[in-house]
């Protein structure tokens, strides 16, 4: 006989089976809760409300200027790392103000977080419209700070207090776009096309400097280079601004060479020589041609020759002003090594050296690396010829020519780190690029150092204080061991109590340093200058400035972290622009130091005092010993008298003027 439990459990199990069938979970059975405890219910295992933040943001833009229109890929989608942004946009490191200065007028702000805009992208790109001015502006701005981070292995900051980087899209009726330290930001203008040569854009319509992503990316690199280096605005000598405006344009050339579509479409009609001005005709046959490969009595569109879109910089811009191509190129001109010594190069036209003299090495790497690909399609029977360059071949090519670009941007980028912090010269870059490349990459299979020597070379570019052109005599010399203390100070604990306690330099994390470990940081640094002034290099008697310091993360070849301290101190005096007439005035003399500190690895469970591998000095002391400060005060005073510095007053007249130096950018 079955007992009375029994029985009760077999009339359970019909309920127990429908709940387990049903789309309900199967009820969890409670029990009774003990006379005078509170209820306690059972937490939720797997339920969750939160739905988490999306990674990256896409936007649409003109991935060179809408002259192109949708060719080859014009019209992009761009990756930024997602934010909230207030109408603008405006977010933590970006704020576009679209302020129209001419027509005093503010532009409805664009709401990229929309559901509407969120949903397709953003807007679609339009010449027309306002709001993709300001997203353009937005998105590749940001996508440009992400490049920059990526390479140089920590965060970006500007310069001003705020951290962050005001854009007007609208800013002037102007053929000219410049950053302004005044503004802290980007001034874009606006203006007429040449009613006569307008190139691809209507005679005399309205072109806007903030739909050319190639400018963006050149304005928005003179804003990151200020706050990395402020002093290399100073105009010391002929090089400065040259350098910035060499350096912004390496930036915004290689970024060409992420865009796959016109990348193959290049590789294609080229013939994978990726460097030739002229792209190859879509139909030249049958017909006697000249020598860019067109029709000698071409009729068709698809006979004549286009412009090679990768190696020119703001093609709307250049044909818009009436010179029927785009405002500079990669590769203008053949080596000449005379031309530098030309006291008359204005800035624009000297910083074409250093950029053709960076992108002669990089064609030279790309093609050592794509040589046995060559080798390969050659013994199948294959051409180079445009219509005989298969798609595996093109495909094949644009990988090698997109990852070599990535590698130069970021070898371009870090060498920034390998510079002495003032007087920057083209000498002095090509040694840091040197000391960067060799620093990461020991063996250097791809003689990508031998390629940047003979390309500066043969442009009469040598740095002047190196004894030999060899690779080891243009590296800078890493401090030998124990030839200065290691980093660390007696410094008070806590500030004004009198105690007195050694401290560390403390690394921090990529995310960067707290403020209390800012603040430990510049006390350490500042009394380690102070304490062994001499043996960095300072001047005796002169204060020694700490501005910066930011420790770096980055992985080498090998996969390993390498964690370097990045640190620049200052030493100024001022000096007469003629001391036989100190009504004249006087110009600041600066001198400094940049010193790569290398994270010790961990020896029996600590960390070692970390030690300084690099110390890049720009000396102001002078003596037998050292006559280096005089040699540039006296430099930089012929300098300052033929550029008319010793005219006007306040320190601003020392600094590089952009809005004036980019009058046709």
């Amino acid at each position: 006989m079955p007992t009375k439990a029994a029985k009760k459990s077999r009339r359970a199990r019909p309920a127990a089976k429908r709940g387990a069938e049903s789309d309900a979970p199967a009820a969890v059975e409670m029990h009774a809760p003990v006379a005078g405890a509170a209820p306690v219910e059972a937490p939720p295992l797997l339920e969750s409300t939160e739905v988490p933040p999306p990674v990256t943001r896409p936007l649409k833009a003109y991935a060179f200027d809408p002259s192109l229109g949708r060719f080859i890929g014009n019209e992009m989608t761009i990756e930024v790392k997602y934010e909230k942004l207030l109408p603008g946009p405006v977010g933590k490191k970006v704020a576009v103000i679209d302020y129209d200065g001419a027509n005093k007028v503010f532009y409805k702000p664009v709401d990229l977080d929309d559901p509407a805009l969120l949903i397709r992208g953003g807007l679609s790109p339009s010449e027309a419209d306002p709001r993709f001015h300001q997203q353009m502006v937005y998105a590749v701005v940001s996508e440009t700070v992400q490049h920059y981070e990526a390479a140089l292995g920590r965060r970006i900051r500007w310069r001003n207090r705020a951290n962050r980087l005001n854009l007007y899209p609208h800013a002037m009726i102007s053929a000219n776009a410049a950053y302004s330290r005044a503004a802290e930001g980007i001034l874009f203008g606006y203006f007429r096309a040449n009613e006569d040569e307008a190139g691809r854009n209507l005679p005399g319509q309205t072109v806007f400097t903030c739909l050319s992503h190639d400018i963006i990316v050149h304005e928005t690199t003179h804003a990151i280079l200020d706050g990395m280096r402020p002093f290399f605005a100073e105009r010391t000598n002929p090089d400065v601004a040259a350098f910035h405006e060499a350096f912004a344009d390496l930036a915004a050339l290689f970024r060409h060479f992420s865009h796959k579509e016109a990348l193959l479409d290049t590789i294609q009609r080229t013939g994978g020589m990726l460097y030739q001005y002229h792209l190859r005709p879509e139909a030249a046959a049958g017909s006697e041609t000249n020598g860019r490969g067109e029709a000698q009595d071409a009729s068709l569109q698809a006979e004549l020759s286009h412009s090679n879109p990768l190696v020119g910089l703001a093609q709307q811009f250049g044909e818009a002003r009436g010179t029927g191509k785009a405002l500079r190129q990669a590769l203008g001109e053949k080596p000449n090594s005379k031309k530098i010594k030309d006291p008359d190069l204005e800035p624009h036209e000297r910083g074409a050296i250093l950029v053709s003299a960076v992108f002669d090495a990089y064609f030279t790497v790309y093609l050592r690396r794509t040589a046995d690909l060559f080798r390969i399609f050659r013994a199948g029977g294959g051409t180079t010829a445009t219509v005989e360059l298969s798609s595996s071949m093109a495909n094949m090519l644009a990988g090698a020519a997109s990852r070599t670009a990535e590698d130069f941007f970021q070898l371009c980028a870090r060498a920034i780190d390998y510079c002495p912090p003032v007087d920057i010269t083209f000498g002095d870059y090509l040694r840091a690029v040197m000391t960067a490349d060799r620093d990461m990459h020991p063996t250097d299979r791809d003689g990508v150092r031998d390629a940047f020597m003979q390309a500066f070379r043969l442009r009469g570019i040598v740095p002047e204080d190196a004894e030999f052109f060899s690779e080891d005599a243009l590296c800078w010399p890493p401090v030998p061991p124990k030839c200065l203390p290691p980093l660390k100070a007696l410094i008070e604990e806590p500030a004004g109590s009198g105690a007195r306690a050694e401290r560390e330099l403390i690394f921090g994390d990529p995310n960067g340093l707290t403020r209390e470990e800012q603040k430990v940081n510049a006390r350490v640094l500042g009394n380690y200058a102070k304490q062994n002034a001499a043996l960095l290099g300072f001047r005796p008697g002169l204060p020694i400035q700490v501005p910066s310091f930011h420790p770096a993360f980055r992985l080498a070849p090998d996969g390993s972290l390498r964690v370097d301290m990045v640190v620049y101190m200052l030493q100024k005096y001022d000096a007469y622009f003629d001391p036989n007439q100190p009504g004249l005035g006087t110009f600041p003399v600066r001198g400094g130091a940049t010193l790569l500190i290398a994270k010790p690895p961990l020896a029996d469970g600590v960390y070692p005092p970390a030690e300084i591998r690099y110390l890049i000095r720009k000396s102001i002391r002078s003596g037998p010993e050292c006559d280096d400060g005089d040699r540039r005060e006296r430099r930089q005073r012929r300098f300052s008298l033929s550029e008319g510095l010793h005219e006007g007053a306040g320190e601003d007249r020392f600094l590089i003027n952009f809005n004036l130096l980019h009058g046709g950018i």
